[in-house]
């Protein structure tokens, strides 16, 4: 008799459990969906509020979500702050640290936004867009060596990319290889005819 009472308590137990995940489950769901009605419509703060009423601190999607819905409302600080916790949760997320960026470049913390690039890198090394803004850094700070490095990558993944193949050009122009730049200034021009920041380039090919 005692070992039935026993087990008939362990499966109210497990059923309770079940009937509790469920409902958590449903309450989640129904937070998301809510909050993707609510930013279609630009209500961010109202997102953020319904995304705050399940929040846990665990959950790596409620943290992405809510650094985007802050990104949204130009919530920079607080964007950044939800987007860290993602990225400490899943470390190896490209998503989380592509997600984090965007604060960071709001918040202009170059430094930190370099370092971001630099971790995605190294997870991901042929993400074109981590080694093009990586390029555009070191480029705007004309390390032009270091720049070129990340454009080449980007040129030999999309050849024809205009950013890629733009950028290289200019970094290939300050480095002195003007044949170079001026065959990338002229297959950028057959994808933006016209484009007058090639044209600007060639002017200075003699």
């Amino acid at each position: 008799m005692e070992v039935l009472k026993k087990t008939i308590i362990t499966l109210l137990v497990v059923c309770f459990s079940v009937i509790a995940n469920a409902q958590q489950e449903a309450a989640l769901q129904g937070a998301f969906r809510e909050s993707y009605v609510q930013e279609g419509n630009k209500q961010y703060a109202d997102a953020i509020t319904s995304l705050k009423k399940v929040y846990d601190e665990r959950s790596y999607e409620i943290n992405l979500r809510l650094g985007w819905l802050y990104y949204l409302s130009k919530d920079y600080p607080q964007s950044q702050n939800y987007y860290q916790k993602a990225v400490g949760l899943k470390p190896y997320s490209v998503e989380a640290k592509l997600g984090l960026v965007q604060p960071l470049a709001a918040l202009q913390s170059v430094d930190r936004l370099l370092q971001a690039y630099t971790d995605i890198l190294k997870i991901d090394p042929q993400n074109s867009v981590a080694n093009y803004w990586t390029g555009v850094i070191y480029y705007n700070r004309r390390k032009y060596e270091q720049a070129a490095r990340y454009f080449e990558k980007v040129a030999n993944l999309y050849p024809f990319d205009y950013d890629g193949n733009h950028m290289l050009a200019w970094s290939y122009l300050n480095l002195g290889r003007n044949n170079d730049a001026k065959i990338l200034f002229t297959k950028a021009l057959l994808i933006r005819p016209g484009d007058a920041s090639c044209l600007e380039g060639l002017g200075k090919i003699k």
